[in-house]
């Protein structure tokens, strides 16, 4: 193997830690530490929005990355379009392709959920408690989600590396 592939791969599977062990930790660890905490509300969800922010300093470029190493490791088979539908590593290398799409979407979709307004407004107390239990749970369920298909992304990956 060259080193350029090394070190790609390496790349590869650092920003796939952050990103998927990041995502998991907020998910299995943080979010129900917070549950048990005696703070209110307002000011767990608060919490959730500051740790998503700071992950996201370091998410939003692994994903970044895992794309580009993703499409950089695919490469033949985008010059040939023909070989994602006639062989299995094309037809898995075509779901991981849907999974990252549908991953990017789902997290557009809760990034645009808990904007910067949405924070004042939890911060200066602008929201009722329904409000903001039906926003955590949006919260929560995309979050679950992204995890979801990120592990399913990782699965596929390991799937195609293994020559499948």
């Amino acid at each position: 193997m060259a080193i350029e592939q090394v070190i790609i791969t390496w790349i590869h599977l650092t920003s796939a830690a952050i990103w998927v062990g990041g995502s998991l930790f907020i998910g299995a660890v943080l979010a129900p530490i917070l549950k048990t905490m005696s703070f209110s509300l307002e000011e767990r969800l608060q919490m959730m929005i500051r740790v998503g922010r700071r992950f996201n300093k370091i998410a939003i470029p692994s994903l970044i990355i895992l794309i580009g190493s993703g499409i950089y490791n695919s490469y033949s088979f985008f010059n040939n379009f023909e070989l994602l539908f006639t062989t299995s590593y094309g037809n898995l290398l075509t779901i991981k392709i849907i999974l990252v799409i549908a991953l990017i979407t789902t997290y557009i979709i809760h990034v645009r959920i808990i904007r910067k307004d949405i924070e004042e407004q939890i911060t200066s107390k602008k929201m009722s408690e329904l409000q903001i239990k039906k926003l955590r749970l949006k919260i929560i369920i995309l979050g679950e989600i992204i995890v979801i298909i990120s592990v399913a992304i990782l699965f596929m990956a390991a799937l195609l590396n293994s020559g499948i």
